[in-house]
């Protein structure tokens, strides 16, 4: 198992992840394209396995995919950290960017490319997903 620790901009907001990480994405549904103006790459983790001090703020929206999507944000910096799904329970997505170390993790797919801008620059060495990706597997938790 592997720790993992993070922050907002400003450090307002810190977590610490103990498990090992789950599928890592490059996403670009429009939503994310509006949070970040690029696509985010993301990671799943067991959400009981991370701590956070400091103390989110919130939006949920419907997503394209039909779920409810709650995304936590530094209510101070703006910072987007974190999104929860209704389709995905138990699980929460962590932008690898807000990782204190960004490259312990690889994303291993492009996911919702049908929606990347012409100009994205989408790795094809990745695995690809013109759409949502096919269900993955919960991360293990020791």
């Amino acid at each position: 198992m592997k720790l993992f620790t993070g922050a907002c901009l400003c450090g307002a907001v810190r977590y610490q992840i103990s498990a090992d990480p789950g599928p890592s994405r490059v996403c670009w549904c429009r939503d994310c394209q509006r949070i970040s103006s690029n696509g985010t790459v993301n990671v799943i983790f067991p959400s009981d396995a991370i701590t956070i001090s400091g103390t989110p703020g919130r939006h949920d929206k419907k997503a394209d995919s039909g779920n409810t999507v709650t995304r936590r944000f530094c209510p101070t910096c703006g910072s987007h950290l974190f999104s929860d799904s209704s389709g995905r329970p138990g699980l929460t997505v962590v932008r690898v960017g807000t990782l204190d170390d960004p490259s312990a993790v690889q994303p291993t797919t492009n996911i919702w490319v049908g929606s990347a801008p012409n100009w994205a620059c989408v790795d094809q060495a990745l695995e690809r997903f013109d759409g949502p990706p096919v269900a993955a597997a919960a991360p293990s938790k020791p």
